[in-house]
This record gives C-alpha cells, structure tokens and sequence, in this order.
C-alpha cells in the first residue's frame, strides 16, 4: 500500500520529521522523492504474517550490530510524544539504544524497518562510515540473527525528505542519524536489504 493510500501516514511523516530533526543529532538522508521515515508509518503495528490477529510483531529483546563500526545496541520501539516535539513530547530522544519507528515494518518480517539513533560514540555516529556491503545484524531475542547488506548510502538527505519511512515490498532496514544538531541539518541514511 503506497504512502498516498494511508491517510494516517501524513500527520505522522510529519510528526516524525520534527522528531529526528530536533533530537540532538539524529537526522536522515533519503534520495530525491523518498523519505526520511520508516515506509510504514501508522499509529498501528499489523499483525503478523501467521494470521493471528492479536498476535503483532515487536522490536522488544533485539539488538542490531554493525561489527565493522563498532555499533551494537538494543532496539526499542521510538515514542512520537517523547521524540517529536509536536507529538507533545520534548523532542530529546533518550541515548543508549537505537529506536524503530512505530508503524513501520519489524526487522525480519518483510517490508522497511525505520531505526533511528543518535550520532554520538557508542551509537549511530559510525554510521557515517558505512560502505556498500556492510553486513548489518538483527539479533531477536530468541538469539536467531538476521543479515542485512548494506546496498545505499544516503549523507546529504534533506529534513523535509520523509519518503524513507513509506513501505517496501523488500524486507530491508532503513538507518538514520543526524549530521547536526539541529532540524535544519541533512539526514544521513543508510539501507540494507536483507540477505
């Protein structure tokens, strides 16, 4: 389902745009006609591929891990009222761990995983040297880990840029931090198609 098909979507990209514009240097970076946020961005999770209804995929207990970048953290699920300043949150996304967009895909179950995370030491602020052919891992928390190769680099991806987050046929992850502190800096994104 395309972005234009969701009308949840819009009020949310938006909201999200503050968010990873505002924190404290966590931008994105998207090509032109994409987006900075997670392709699927609804206020509510979809059920998983099984068929239970009431059964819904979670980031809880994951880790990713970019081993070449030294980057290793737990995966929790981002909070629009906390992270985005108009979400009626303060806009200061916690450190320590990198955040998936809420509504967006879950690693490992098809479709485009938003994950956000400061660029400081000991988070996201490696990224900036990732190259094509990373191997980027999720790991669950049943210990199964997931590959992704790293196939886009985006440094230079404009705020208002929010195509990123629209849903995707492949299962991929899109990466973003900041390359400022403030909204008005580009985004820098990376992407990984699962393996």
């Amino acid at each position: 389902m395309s972005v234009a098909m969701r009308p949840a979507v819009r009020p949310l990209v938006l909201v999200l745009t503050l968010v990873l514009g505002c924190a404290p240097a966590t931008t994105a970076v998207a090509p032109p006609g994409t987006s900075t946020l997670p392709p699927s961005v609804s206020a509510a999770p979809t059920a998983m591929a099984s068929g239970s209804p009431s059964a819904t995929p979670t980031v809880a207990g994951m880790r990713i891990v970019i081993r070449r970048l030294g980057i290793d953290l737990p995966i929790e699920e981002g909070d629009v009222g906390r992270d985005v300043p108009s979400g009626g949150g303060s806009g200061s996304t916690p450190e320590g761990a990198a955040f998936h967009f809420p509504g967006t895909a879950v690693p490992g179950n098809g479709g485009n995983s938003f994950i956000y995370a400061h660029a400081r030491i000991g988070m996201f602020l490696t990224l900036w040297q990732a190259v094509v052919g990373d191997d980027v891992e999720i790991l669950t928390r049943g210990g199964t880990a997931l590959h992704y190769r790293v196939s886009q680099i985006h440094p230079s991806v404009p705020s208002s840029d929010v195509s990123w987050v629209a849903p995707t046929a492949d299962d991929r992850l899109t990466l973003q931090t900041s390359t400022g502190p403030t909204p008005a800096y580009p985004r820098f994104i990376v992407v990984a198609i699962r393996a």
